[in-house]
């Protein structure tokens, strides 16, 4: 059975979850995780739950080898009874033992065979090490679906397979045991990975994590943003060590700093060490509104620039699209949006709109289709979310989910914006376009870098999950003058000055609040100096 039957074909040709590792980060890993050939391997169990054709395994049974040949244990026999590898291909595990055999290895009796690891039956592990399937939410079919979402709790929200690879292999290491996956990073950052992140750190301890999300870990190009993470079976940690690399040369000599260890499933924060002061906000605590755009659940009917031609005109509303705004321009295509529903937020009573109801008519077959319009079979015209007609008048800041927009425009009160536009209300045009300022500089860019994953392009995602986690300062409390210069630095677009101001603002604001520390020093002499030692070496960092 080919991973390609099971999971579909990726646009190259290989299968999706068919990424094999390079041999430079299966070394590092392996020595990350103490399987050296100089310790004395002969009972230590280890486990690679994906091993497709054998990175991974090869590169152990060569370190078994040579451990036998310095402490003096029958090598086959530790091969049997201590490594451990699945994988659900055939043709792939065939592939391994053949590798194995030529290391002279007899594979008859070992435990490397064909199985789905999900579903296997294995014994506690003191190391679990690999590269786990990325396969995606909608690739992964039915019947696995079914029995991952009944198994395995942390898989939440439209999860990727790799997430149900790493509870089970973490469930099964044995006290103080390691464990080590290369894998996409989304789930460090991403809603899916909430669940998880809960898990570990809650129960395990997170030692290192490596981004590689610019270096090239694996034997072909993919867009996978890999990171390594290690995680030992033993009690939490404050800190763990992170490191970010641009080639896997670079692994050899890594540099690592100390974070601080979320003790929740939110980690947004340790990664962000741009924004480490208690005179930040998010900018919902200013009391700005964060939302996105309607979902209709059948564009073409609800959205189109014929509209005016077919129905009444006091149910439209200007619309406004992603793709209206490219290029660092706004052009708006024309298009409106049928508002189904009154002023009070009930549909309409479609007698009273003759030419609407005609028209919906013609399309009702297609929207009594939408699980939207099943849970009522009156209400087969309603969108997925309601309209609001009143968000149209009031002025917006507008974000694209995904563009390659250094410009953030503001809205007002001309267009309602559609699904894939996320935008922020409150306060006057002009607290508005301050705010808009500051998310055009790069340290915002940075900080949305630090929590999310930039798409194919280099383009940052802007979804209100992320929106919500960007730390900005008080706008109300900045000088006047300052915030006439911000304003005139949007109106131009001078990008250089914008960063500049900016920059000096998340500067002056981590002075007070390195101040109010200070302040909150104990008076004894020798806590004094020790707390201000600390301090220093902490924002040297």
């Amino acid at each position: 059975m080919s991973s390609s039957s099971i999971y579909g074909l990726r646009p190259n040709g290989n299968g999706h979850g068919d990424v094999p590792t390079s041999p430079e980060v299966v070394k590092y890993m392996l020595d990350l995780v103490g399987y050296i050939s100089c310790r004395n391997l002969s009972d230590v169990k280890i486990l690679e739950p994906s091993c497709g054709d054998g990175e991974f395994i090869i590169e152990i049974a060569k370190r078994l080898k040579e451990s036998a040949h310095v402490y003096g244990f029958n090598v086959q026999e530790a091969f049997q009874q201590c490594v451990y590898g699945c994988d659900i291909v055939t043709e792939k595990i065939e592939r391994c033992k053949q590798r194995l055999e030529t290391l002279g290895f007899d594979t008859t009796l070992s435990q490397i065979k064909v199985s789905d690891f999900l579903q296997s039956r294995l014994p506690e592990m003191d190391i679990v090490v690999g590269n786990p399937p990325y396969v995606r939410y909608e690739n992964i079919p039915a019947i696995q679906l079914d029995f991952i979402k009944k198994s395995f709790p942390t898989f939440h929200y439209r999860a990727d397979l790799y997430i149900p690879f790493f509870e089970k292999s973490l469930r099964l290491l044995k006290p103080n045991g390691q464990h080590c996956f290369i894998c996409a990073n989304r789930w460090l950052k991403n809603e899916y990975g909430k669940k998880l992140r809960r898990l570990v750190a809650s129960c395990f301890r997170l030692e290192k994590i490596i981004n590689l999300e610019h270096a090239d870990a694996f034997q072909e190009e993919v867009l996978a943003y890999p990171a390594i993470t290690l995680i030992a079976n033993s009690r939490t940690a404050p800190t763990f060590e992170y490191a970010e690399i641009d080639k896997v040369s670079e692994l050899t000599a890594l540099k690592m700093e100390n974070r601080e260890m979320p003790i929740s499933d939110d980690w947004t924060m340790a990664f962000n060490r741009t924004v480490n002061s208690a005179h930040l906000y998010t900018i919902e605590e200013l009391g700005f509104k964060i939302g996105i755009g309607v979902a209709t659940g059948a564009d073409t009917v609800f959205i189109s620039s014929q509209l005016p031609d077919v129905v009444e005109h006091e149910l439209l509303l200007p619309a406004l699209n992603a793709k209206d705004l490219r290029g660092d321009q706004l052009n708006w295509h024309g298009e409106y949006l049928l508002n189904p529903y009154s002023s009070s937020g009930e549909l309409i009573d479609l007698s009273r709109y003759p030419l609407a109801a005609k028209y919906l008519g013609i399309h009702q077959d297609r929207l009594t289709k939408r699980h939207v319009a099943q849970k009522n079979a009156l209400k087969w015209y309603k969108t997925i979310d309601r309209i609001l007609p009143q968000l149209k008048s009031e002025t917006k800041i507008l974000l694209p989910d995904m563009s390659g927009n250094r410009y953030i425009f503001i809205d007002e009160g001309n267009y309602y914006p559609l699904h894939n536009l996320y935008y922020i209300t409150g306060h006057s045009v002009r607290e508005l376009k301050i705010l808009s300022t500051i998310l055009m500089s790069n340290n915002i860019r940075q900080q949305i870098g630090n929590i999310t994953n930039n798409m194919n392009g280099g383009f940052p995602r802007r979804q209100s999950q992320y929106l919500r986690k960007l730390k900005v300062p008080n706008i109300g409390l900045l000088d006047k003058a300052l915030c006439d210069q911000l304003i005139n630095c949007y109106d131009i677009r001078d990008y250089d000055k914008i960063n500049t101001l900016v920059d000096q603002i998340y500067y002056d604001q981590q002075r007070v609040s390195n101040h109010s520390k200070l302040d909150n020093i104990q008076n004894s002499p020798q806590k004094r100096r020790k707390q201000e030692l600390e301090l220093a070496l902490y924002f040297a960092v």
